[in-house]
């Protein structure tokens, strides 16, 4: 349940067309409910102004079903499953739920997928290279669970400044990027040097050998000389999505 639900509830119970018996009930969900192997945050939204996400990694198919349909019968926004494995895929996009689904992009499941939000901020998602591209799905993906639509612009690392430049326009009109980059990170400290907006960067465990599947470019992000650079950790997408979600909420758009 979420704000907007909550006065509807409340209005309706002003108005006569709910009972405060039927009113009670439907709060009796709040703040979570118990459905055995998990405590479902049914609170998150009205809390958080985000609802709760569902990781997939670690859950049988059927942890996984029971958390999501409970969300689905219990709420009326979006259910967002990361990095599903086949069989959850699978599972989740069978009988009713499929008429609820987009459809499966960046390892992940996006059910009953909202409407965009009004005022819209424009959040850019870069990539350094082309292997970086599935971190950026799940970004973007998360961003649409959201309610947010963002650009997408992938390959334009620092092995070639020439392709980033042609994307200036892009970049300063932004009102907040997510970098993505492996090897030694260092689009962030470019991005964070143009852009005037917030940047969440984002390590990938693309790279040679001494790019330690992602710490090179963490630490890499960490050291910025471009202040004010945020960095998430290695391949998440989702967290750097939430990070802008959170971020744009609260400031608006220019």
């Amino acid at each position: 349940m979420d704000g907007a639900q909550l006065e509807e509830l409340l209005a309706a119970v002003r108005d006569g067309t709910v009972t405060p018996d039927d009113a009670v009930e439907q709060l009796r969900l709040l703040p979570f409910a118990d459905i055995g192997d998990a405590l479902v945050d049914h609170h998150r939204a009205l809390r958080q102004g985000l609802p709760e996400v569902v990781y997939g990694p670690g859950k049988t198919v059927a942890q996984c079903l029971g958390v999501v349909d409970e969300l689905l019968a219990r709420g009326s926004g979006a259910v967002l499953v990361t990095r599903v494995t086949d069989e959850q895929r699978d599972a989740l996009l069978d009988g009713d739920r499929r008429s609820l689904a987009t459809e499966p992009f960046g390892g992940s499941v996006l059910l009953r997928e909202p409407p965009l939000r009004d005022p819209q901020p424009r959040v850019v998602v870069i990539t350094a290279g082309t292997s970086d591209v599935p971190v950026a799905d799940e970004a973007l993906i998360t961003l649409r669970a959201y309610g947010f639509h963002a650009e997408r612009v992938v390959d334009v690392g620092v092995a070639g400044l020439h392709r980033l430049l042609s994307k200036i326009e892009c970049i300063m009109a932004a009102d907040a990027i997510i970098v993505i980059a492996g090897m030694e990170g260092a689009l962030a400290s470019v991005i964070g040097g143009l852009a005037g907006c917030p940047v969440i960067a984002v390590p990938t465990s693309v790279g040679y050998g001494s790019s330690l599947d992602g710490i090179t470019a963490l630490l890499a992000m960490h050291a910025s000389c471009a202040a004010g650079v945020t960095v998430v950790g290695v391949d998440n997408g989702f967290g750097a999505a939430t990070a802008v979600a959170r971020i744009v909420s609260t400031r608006g758009t220019k």
